[in-house]
């Protein structure tokens, strides 16, 4: 697993606002399970891919159904005693929880992915957040902007006399 570094040159400014105020949860698969439990799981619920967890709840990594049924089935192992754990990816992107959502974009924007998992800093999974997410938050956030910039104009033209507060 890698944290991608946030750029700080660029992105929207999402002021102090946090990832895990748009967290969204995340389902996973305990990384001692066998390959046909972890395939039964995706199934139940309808998905190609999960992340794993250790028993801590520790972010491991992610597996796929495509990979593990040409891994396993294409080897001629058995789904059932194969550990799910021997087929995890681990070179997955993740952000901190505290960390900012523009700081999350940009993470996304430079993987060039759409989702990366949400971890703590002793790396326990909490969720997801995916660049839609993040969309809606600033379309939401800049929803009020222009009202808040005329009321600003309005304030100011309230206060502005002309005098100058300097003596010559």
């Amino acid at each position: 697993m890698e944290q991608i570094e946030p750029n700080h040159n660029g992105g929207a400014n999402f002021e102090a606002r946090t990832v895990k105020d748009i967290i969204e949860p995340a389902e996973s698969i305990f990384n001692k399970v066998s390959v046909k439990a972890a395939l039964d799981e995706m199934q139940a619920r309808a998905t190609d891919s999960s992340s794993v967890i250790d028993q801590r709840g520790e972010l491991l990594g992610t597996v796929s159904k495509n990979k593990m049924n040409r891994e396993v089935g294409g080897f001629g192992h058995d789904p059932k005693t194969e550990p799910v754990e021997a087929h995890i990816e681990k070179n997955n992107p993740y952000c901190f929880d505290d960390q900012t959502v523009a700081e999350a974009e940009q993470m996304m924007l430079n993987a060039k992915v759409g989702e990366v998992f949400v971890v703590t800093r002793e790396k326990l999974l909490v969720g997801t957040i995916n660049i839609e997410a993040i969309a809606q938050e600033n379309r939401r956030r800049n929803a009020w902007k222009p009202l808040k910039s005329r009321a600003w104009e309005r304030h100011n033209r309230v206060f502005d006399t002309g005098y100058s507060t300097t003596s010559n």
